[in-house]
């Protein structure tokens, strides 16, 4: 199954109860706006393993909720976000003893970073129990989320002067280093969409005439990966692998 056929499925999912249900259900019409804004932690999974850190960056964004139906304890609605966010991979160049690796010609430890600014459009169902208003109530998150690369930025202390029609075996930015896949390190991001799902779950207060305040966990899976994944290309797989922690304020209209 192609995944973008798995989108497909979780919107008919996500669409589907709301339509079978809607004569069961408590009626409800309200429209939610807001912002949010968090920290996230990223990693882009290679195959050949790049060893990697967490790469840490920022996310804020827009949010619109509209609530339309409670069933049963369930309050029932679709979000809908807008969201910039810093996504990209952090190196760990280590020998194979677990050390640092030494730049020869700078004296200092070899560090390699990417950032990939990404605009992000999470669709999503959202289901909350507890106080609807004026309490506290807890909410899960899920469904497709789109991505479109805006920015590829690269970060590094050492001239790489690795090519894939090049390796002679005195490279600076290879000497001493356990992992010998430095291929990424010159390659821009060739696939600037990017899709997959995400999963989140958190606690919103509301509180009356003021607005709603929430605090989410949120993973996300990419479905695609930023570099051809062909028999031709270098990388098998190149998908990112996403935790986010987050705040968000909305204000029911």
């Amino acid at each position: 199954m192609r995944p973008l056929h798995i989108i497909y499925i979780l919107l008919a999912i996500m669409l589907t109860p709301t339509q079978v249900t809607a004569q069961v259900g408590e009626y409800r019409n309200k429209f939610s706006v807001g912002a949010s804004a968090g920290y996230m932690m990223n990693t882009v999974n290679f195959q050949p393993t790049v060893t990697q850190n967490m790469h840490g960056g920022m996310t804020i964004g827009l949010t619109g909720r509209y609530t339309c139906e409670k069933y049963f304890s369930t309050l029932c609605a679709v979000q809908v976000e807008m969201n910039m966010a810093q996504l990209g991979w952090k190196q760990d160049i280590a020998t194979i003893d677990n050390a640092p690796v030494i730049n020869p010609l700078t004296g200092t430890a070899e560090e390699y970073q990417r950032d990939i600014t990404y605009i992000q459009l999470p669709i999503l169902a959202h289901l909350s129990w507890g106080k609807e208003t004026r309490g506290v109530c807890a909410f899960l998150n899920l469904g497709p989320q789109l991505g479109l690369v805006i920015n590829d930025k690269t970060k590094k202390n050492y001239e790489t002067a690795y090519t894939k029609e090049n390796f002679p075996e005195n490279f600076t930015n290879r000497v001493g280093r356990a992992s010998q896949v430095v291929a990424q390190e010159t390659m821009a991001v060739e696939n600037k969409l990017d899709f997959g799902i995400t999963f989140g779950a958190g606690l919103e207060c509301h509180i009356n005439k003021i607005g709603r305040f929430n605090l989410e966990g949120r993973f996300y899976y990419g479905l695609g990966n930023i570099y051809g994944d062909s028999k031709r290309d270098f990388f098998g797989t190149s998908n990112h692998t996403t935790i986010t922690v987050k705040m968000a304020y909305l204000y029911d209209l």
